[in-house]
């Protein structure tokens, strides 16, 4: 079927299958015994360099493992062909989404939280971008990139760095502390960027490439990825020379990026067969994609990619990213899940799909992107059902309008749990509907929710499960405390000025009174906590939405602000600075309260950063190229 699906008018590239014969598989470190037959060793990796202890099996079987089980890692060779590498970029490119400026804690938060997901690489982000990327990406090698399971796994951990010695060096020293540390450097390759970005000579570019690339070896890294960045829009020829050279540099992953989103599928697919029919020693690496979603078209780009023979997927949680976002991992895992199989020769991941939606919600909640309703596998409307047709099929059997369980990804219908929760609720029956909604919380944060949901329960009949996570949200994705709403009173109308009372609590426990009038009631609010915090922001966005419909709903709010004596980091593709902006999210019965608390938590965020910034000094900006 897979081939007759790549031979189609939709897929007009040759088909990858059947599997690759045993001869062009990548030689196996002399340390890993396999069975025979045995490929040559491969000069450019140490014996010592992939000790037994990666192997996740005791043995390795000919025939294709269970998806269960991944293949042990080797950054230049998969051993089964059928086996794809899941690249999570969400703390790099996904952190490029204007407001979604993440603290260095929420990134450790969130790559703790890959890692339980079963990504196979994790790009924790752009060290050279500010010393608090540096520190967070260093702490994620730390913690997260030594964090091993029972199975062997544990996840790459990947830093950025664009084609100049001090990013690389940069990079080198935020992942070196990780078990399997990665160094990803790019450079332009396309003729546009050639001539009005780099303003350099392919010959001159191809130089750069190379260089860069065997400096990263030098260092002592033994996990190289290269991306020719546009390359969708790059000469062939000229991409066949650049990779063939970075191949002999040392590289072991080849990153072919759609850096503008331009490519249709079949374009994209052919791009990836031609380059693996063209690129001398492209045996000897893996072949990754990375997907822009400009048209629309990211994972269906990167599925015609995986088609043709890419075995790494560049993708993010919920598609967030540059402009329309990137491939979005959900979507990618669970259409290799449900078509891998049958349809797309036998290929499958390593991620364990039961952690989809709790991932999903929390790089929700910490960047501030609410995810669309109507969003394939996340979406709050994809297992709902409300034509009558559908529902009546659904009631007969639910294979009739759903080809994916909800079970699958994490999630379970609150209608089939016989559960309602009310003011009368224990803590048990709690806990186990969160559970079903994919929080796993602790005994303290589930204590913390615990009071808010009995004070939400004593004013609703029925407490939903949209109030609940609205809950979760204000109370488990917030930043760290450096001031808490003690107290707010507000006297608003068409008599007067409006006047508010705040009463702030600072991280040391002291409290901080003050007053203001605005022209309502949550503009005098956010003055008198601007009066306490003394710190002018100014505000960009402001938004408020009901939870529920009815007149008790819960009111979530979401404000994006950004400090006039503003913070940057250098972009990752421009180099040039870029202004951070932090967001924060609230939740109440009461709008102002709502109101107050998002603002706070923006505050919170923006402070917590700040402190780190003042206290560690930013990195001095390099240029686009050496």
């Amino acid at each position: 079927m897979a081939s007759s699906l790549l031979t189609s008018s939709k897929f007009p590239f040759p088909s990858p299958f059947p599997s690759p014969k045993p001869s062009i598989f990548l030689p196996r470190p002399t340390s890993i015994h396999v069975p025979p037959p045995k490929p040559p060793s491969f000069p450019s990796f140490p014996s010592n360099s992939f000790p037994k202890s990666l192997l996740v099996s005791s043995s390795l079987n000919p025939n294709p493992p269970s998806p269960l089980r991944r293949p042990f890692y080797i950054p230049n060779h998969i051993p089964d062909p059928n086996y794809v590498r899941i690249f999570d970029t969400t703390l790099r490119d996904g952190e490029q989404s204007p407001g979604a400026t993440l603290t260095s804690k929420e990134k450790l938060d969130i790559a703790r939280q890959l890692a339980k997901l079963g990504v196979d690489i994790i790009e924790a982000g752009f060290p050279a971008a500010s010393k608090d990327d540096f520190e967070a990406v260093k702490a994620i090698a730390k913690e997260v990139g030594n964090a091993e399971d029972e199975n062997g796994y544990v996840p790459v951990i990947c830093g950025l760095s664009r084609c100049n010695e001090k990013d690389i060096k940069t990079a080198w020293e935020a992942v070196k502390y990780a078990k399997r540390p990665r160094i990803h450097t790019f450079i332009a390759t396309s003729g546009i960027h050639l001539e009005y970005k780099l303003r350099k000579s392919k010959e001159e570019v191809l130089d750069i490439a190379r260089s860069m690339v065997r400096y990263a070896r030098s260092l002592g890294c033994n996990d190289v990825e290269f991306s020719p960045e546009d390359a969708g829009r790059s000469d062939r020829e000229f991409l066949y020379e650049i990779l063939g050279e970075v191949i002999k540099a040392g590289a072991t992953t080849l990153n072919i990026p759609d850096t503008v989103g331009i490519t249709m599928p079949g374009e994209f697919g052919k791009l990836i067969a031609d380059i693996k029919a063209n690129t001398p020693g492209i045996e000897n690496v893996v072949i990754s994609t990375h997907c822009q979603n400009d048209l629309g078209l990211s994972t269906a780009n990167t599925l015609a990619g995986a088609c043709a023979g890419a075995r790494q997927l560049e993708v993010t949680v919920n598609g967030i990213g540059e402009r329309a976002g990137n491939a979005s991992l959900e979507e990618v895992v669970m259409a290799i899940k449900c078509r891998g199989e049958h349809v797309l020769g036998g290929l499958y991941t390593g991620i364990n799909t039961q952690h989809i939606v709790m991932s999903s919600k929390m790089v929700e909640e910490y960047t501030g992107l609410h995810v669309q309703p109507h969003k394939a596998i996340v979406g709050a409307n994809a297992f709902a059902h409300e034509s009558g047709i559908h529902q009546d099929g659904m009631l007969k059997h639910k294979g009739t309008y759903e080809i994916i369980s909800p079970g699958d990804i994490g999630l379970e219908r609150s209608n089939e749990a016989g559960i309602v929760l009310g003011k009368l609720s224990g803590r048990h029956a709690l806990r186990d509907r969160l559970k079903e909604l994919g929080y796993e919380l602790d005994d303290e944060q589930l204590g913390n929710i615990f009071w808010l949901f009995k004070a939400v329960a004593e004013q609703k009949k029925r407490v939903t499960d949209a109030d609940l996570i609205a809950l979760v949200s204000d109370e488990v994705f917030q930043p760290e405390v450096v001031w808490k709403l003690d107290d707010l009173q507000v006297t608003c109308g068409t008599l007067g000025l409006s006047t508010a009372t705040v009463k702030l609590i600072d991280a040391a426990g002291a409290e901080h009174v003050a007053c203001s009038v605005g022209t309502g009631p949550v503009d005098s609010a956010y003055k008198a906590i601007d009066i306490i915090t003394k710190e002018p922001v100014t505000l960009l966005e402001y938004s408020m939405n009901s939870v529920t419909e009815g007149i008790d709903a819960i009111a979530t709010t979401r404000v994006l602000i950004r400090a006039e004596k503003s913070h940057f980091s250098t972009h990752a593709l421009t180099g040039e600075a870029v202004y951070r902006t932090f967001s924060g999210t609230g939740a109440g019965m009461d709008i102002v309260v709502s109101s107050v608390k998002a603002y706070i938590g923006a505050l919170n965020k923006m402070l917590g950063f700040e402190e780190r910034y003042q206290t560690k000094g930013s990195v001095e900006q390099t240029p686009v190229s050496a």
